[in-house]
């Protein structure tokens, strides 16, 4: 049995606390199939969610098989579903990889087999055998509501929280996903609650919660609805409840809440009696059963049902390799900055590879053709010099755009689908890591790709080993920021605006163009990871090519071994925040 207890949820408003919801009271047995109705603004979702443990009840309690949620704490997610208003599948997979991956984030399965079964069945108790082939992204709007039940269903919730499942749909849809409803709540003793704005279809209901500015103003059976409120069709509700403050509702629906109580207690009783309601048999329910009849209370066996960390870890890398391979668009763009970028940098590589003059020993007498000779080196060091420079810069940021471009809409394109999953028992960490492992193969692609196209063009005048480390660095660096803003920001538009000018401020803050003055300087080039990849990838060059570029920069240059450190503490604070991220509550 679900109760709740004087149930409160107050936030706060100019200063003022206001009650979402306010003191609601209810019992829900099991085996009851609910619709949470009442006008818009009403709080029915909250109240779903404050169910749901998304939000903490401010005052009363919420017992669940008489355990007192609000002092023992939520639900196991193998215990609950929630199927929200938005769309928890990918486009990319098809109907059956999202059952699957749904059960085996959920749920750990003894053997291939039964996982087999699982999906099997879970596919034919929504409906969804004949279509488990077709891409998510071709399916109609109830078939997406029928595949977000099926994903919850997976781990055999004993209570299914459905927010607005049906809006938005067809009437012939519409009646299908309610009486596919009723009959999932026809089976083990689950509780089914649908928060909708419909009040078509409602004989198909076990009860009607109406609220009304978050106070239960009815809950009863629906063939007396009309009879409460006074109105001939369902439609006058509303309009009803609006004559009248929401307190007096309340106090009018405390008055007669036995007598209804004792007519849902009645039908349910006849349901059992006919056969049409079947009980939960697995022995802990059985046992609570037992236990609530004779007035104990007493908590179910604990129930290890979530895979493990690895096991989650190794399932979410392989579903989004094989989102990013069927994503066409995606690929074509990887490849096509694959390419073009290198290119880019070698357009350049003709003034780098200028042969550089050296000082001739003549005459110290000859004046003049020591002046000329002098200056024709310098002149030759110096456009050298900053071809050098320029080429290394333009890999660096070139390298810093592809890090961008890798992460800033990775977590905050799928914030939804990643809240939904931590509720259903995903682990932050489990996600966080195929996040970096996937980032990090295509940096690694990237950087050496970028390296090794580049030094066929023009050899790089020293260290290339170091020099690849520091393309690496700055691309894992700039990957690892983006990534920490992605799980920071609430829609991907944002994340991507944030990393692109990230991105730009690169080059004019690094100081390889045009040295900044020193009180600024101090204070921006800690954050820069262009400069610092530039700065250690030249400290990297060689005799008369190091030469040349500090004949033309401005700026001062730091240490392989600091840059290399820097880069290291960029990727880390970066990696630091995705985590906070990731970790933190943003459902809305």
């Amino acid at each position: 049995m679900l109760e709740l207890k004087d149930v409160c949820f107050t936030i706060q408003k100019d200063g003022e606390p206001v009650n979402l919801v306010d003191r609601a009271s209810l019992e829900i047995p099991r085996g009851h199939f609910m619709a949470i109705v009442g006008p818009s603004g009403c709080g029915k979702t909250t109240l779903l969610k404050t169910i749901a443990g998304l939000n903490p009840e401010s005052d009363g309690s919420l017992w669940w098989n008489g355990r007192n949620l609000s002092e023992e704490g939520d639900l196991e997610p193998w215990e609950i579903g929630y199927v929200p208003q938005f769309s928890i599948a990918y486009d990319e997979l098809t109907v059956d990889e999202s059952v699957e991956t749904a059960t085996k984030l959920r749920v750990k399965t003894r053997s291939a087999e039964d996982l087999d079964l699982r999906i099997d069945r879970v596919l034919e108790e929504s409906g969804l055998t004949p279509i488990a082939d077709r891409a998510v992204s071709v399916l109609s709007g109830g078939q997406k509501r029928r595949l977000g039940l099926a994903m919850e269903l997976v781990s055999d919730p004993k209570l299914l929280l459905c927010d607005e499942v049906t809006s938005g749909l067809d009437p012939r849809s519409e009646r299908e996903i309610v009486h596919l409803l009723h009959e999932i709540s026809r089976k083990e003793g689950r509780i089914v609650l649908s928060v909708t704005h419909s009040l078509a279809h409602l004989e198909l209901y076990d009860s009607i919660l109406v609220l009304h500015e978050g106070r239960v103003a009815y809950h009863g059976p629906p063939e007396m609805l009309t009879h409460y409120f006074a109105v001939d069709h369902t439609e006058l509700v509303y309009p009803q409840l609006a004559k009248q403050n929401p307190e007096k509702w309340r106090t009018s629906w405390l008055k007669h809440q036995v007598t209804y109580y004792a007519k849902l207690n009645k039908t349910r009783d006849k349901l059992i009696a006919e056969g049409r309601l079947a009980q939960p048999t697995d022995a802990a329910t059985q046992k609570i059963s037992e236990d609530e009849d004779e007035g104990i209370v007493q908590e179910a066996p604990p129930k290890d049902r979530a895979p493990g960390m690895l096991s989650q870890f190794a399932t979410l890398l392989a579903r989004r390799w094989k989102i990013f391979l069927r994503d066409r668009g995606q690929v074509i763009l990887q490849l096509a900055i694959l390419v073009c970028f290198p290119l880019l940098v070698i357009l350049f590589e003709e003034r780098g590879n200028e042969p550089m003059q050296r000082f001739i020993d003549g005459n110290s007498s000859n004046l003049q053709a020591q002046y000329e000779n002098q200056a024709a080196v310098q002149s030759d060091r110096m456009k050298v010099g900053s071809a050098v420079s320029g080429i290394i810069m333009f890999q660096v940021v070139l390298l810093s755009l592809m890090g961008s471009n890798n992460s800033a809409r990775e977590i905050a394109g799928e914030r939804k689908i990643l809240e939904k999953e931590k509720f259903g028992g995903v682990r932050p960490s489990a996600y966080l890591l195929s996040k970096v492992a996937f980032l990090s193969t295509l940096i690694v692609i990237q950087s050496v790709w970028m390296a090794l196209f580049v030094e066929f063009f023009w050899p790089f005048r020293g260290d290339f080993t170091q020099h690849l480390i520091f393309l690496v660095l700055v691309n894992g660096a700039m990957t690892s920021v983006c990534l920490g803003i992605s799980s920071l920001m609430r829609t991907a538009e944002q994340a991507s605006l944030l990393s692109v000018y990230l991105v730009g401020f690169q080059l004019p803050l690094s100081g390889a163009v045009l040295a900044l003055p020193a009180n600024i300087e101090i204070l921006t080039r800690p954050f820069i990871s262009a400069y610092w990849a530039w700065s250690g990838s030249v400290k990297s060059l060689a005799g008369e090519h190091l030469t040349a570029v500090n004949s033309v920069v401005e700026t001062g240059l730091s240490g392989v071994n600091v840059c290399f450190v820097v880069l290291l503490i960029h990727i880390f604070l970066g990696l630091i925040t995705s985590w906070v991220g990731t970790s933190r509550h943003q459902w809305d």
